[in-house]
């Protein structure tokens, strides 16, 4: 296998109403162990309270201020922070002025995740029960 070089602006790229994303690494150049992206979130961005059963996230922050709520803390990051979220640790994610971040993920899946939400309908997205099974096929667990 050879190295991979990602520049700035490039990468596997998709743009929601809440963020902008660039995939970084795929799982399948770390034989599934990891996945990264670089987020912007605009501004407003809310990410439901939610959980994994396996995967680790973690937050790095580039530029401006997210504000991640646990049970038991609340923590805005700003530039230079590492907030590290192991499995089955409830958290939910705001960012009131926007902010770029790279999160990575262990083990990989999330780029998938990302992939198949692309290519459902306004329909799809608005089907309770077809979300909710796609979340949970990504580890994705909601209240």
């Amino acid at each position: 296998m050879k190295h991979e070089i990602v520049h700035i602006g490039e990468g596997i790229e998709y743009e929601w109403s809440s963020d902008h994303i660039f995939v970084k690494t795929v799982g399948s150049l770390a034989e599934g162990r990891v996945s990264m992206v670089e987020d912007t979130v605009k501004p407003g961005f809310h990410l439901g309270r939610h959980h994994h059963k396996k995967m680790t996230e973690v937050f790095y922050i580039l530029d401006g201020e997210m504000t991640l709520i646990f049970d038991d803390e609340t923590i805005v990051a700003t530039p230079g922070m590492t907030i590290n979220v192991p499995p089955y640790v409830w958290h939910e994610a705001k960012s009131e002025n926007g902010a770029r971040m790279l999160s990575i993920f262990s083990p990989a899946g999330f780029e998938d995740y990302l992939a198949e939400l692309k290519t459902l309908t306004d329909e799809q997205f608005a089907d309770a029960d077809l979300m909710e099974a796609l979340n949970v096929k990504y580890d994705i667990w909601n209240e």
